[in-house]
């Protein structure tokens, strides 16, 4: 689908920290994260909602989710995660995604307000998208879910209120 910028991310079209890139799924990081780590898992194949899904790309897509909602405590530090999926309403880009957010106690996140934030840069950025990657080659190659990391969640993104699709600054070049 040429209009659509996560098909544009997927052929390399346009720029995304990605975590996992897989032959039916990939994931990378949310440009406006609700807290700094929050992954976008997806079809490759562009699919505007999970109704529109194939039952055969089920078990891909959210096997990956699950195994990023299982590194996000190793990655990242965090307590556990919060999964989300808006089909239609509240979809910012029409193509099927799923929300993986790393959780804390005490993280401010209540009930379905979802403040977002940015990357203080594109290092920063990239810092966290490889320490999902590593953790995520990590247990791979052991079979479970137990790689390093130290990382802090509460580290103070910048909060920019409202969907990130009417964000004014109009910048689209990373995944939304």
């Amino acid at each position: 689908m040429s209009e659509c910028l996560f098909c544009a991310i997927l052929a390399g079209d346009k720029p995304a920290w990605f975590v996992l890139d897989e032959p039916d799924v990939a994931a990378f990081l949310d440009v406006r994260p609700l807290f700094k780590g929050h992954v976008l898992v997806l079809p490759r194949a562009h699919y505007e909602t999970l109704a529109d899904l194939p039952a055969g790309l089920l078990s891909p897509l959210f096997g990956q989710v699950q195994r990023i909602s299982a590194a996000m405590p190793a990655a990242y530090g965090a307590q556990g995660s919060f999964v989300a999926i808006n089909n239609t309403v509240s979809q910012s880009v029409p193509h099927l995604h799923v929300h993986v957010v790393p959780r804390t106690k005490g993280d401010g996140l209540r009930g379905f307000f979802w403040p977002r934030g940015r990357y203080a840069s594109d290092e920063e950025a990239a810092q966290y998208a490889r320490r999902m990657r590593e953790t995520l080659a990590g247990s791979a190659h052991r079979g479970d879910d137990q790689a390093g990391g130290d990382g802090d969640l509460r580290d103070g993104a910048e909060h920019v209120p409202g969907d990130p699709a009417e964000a004014a600054d109009g910048d689209r070049g990373h995944a939304q």
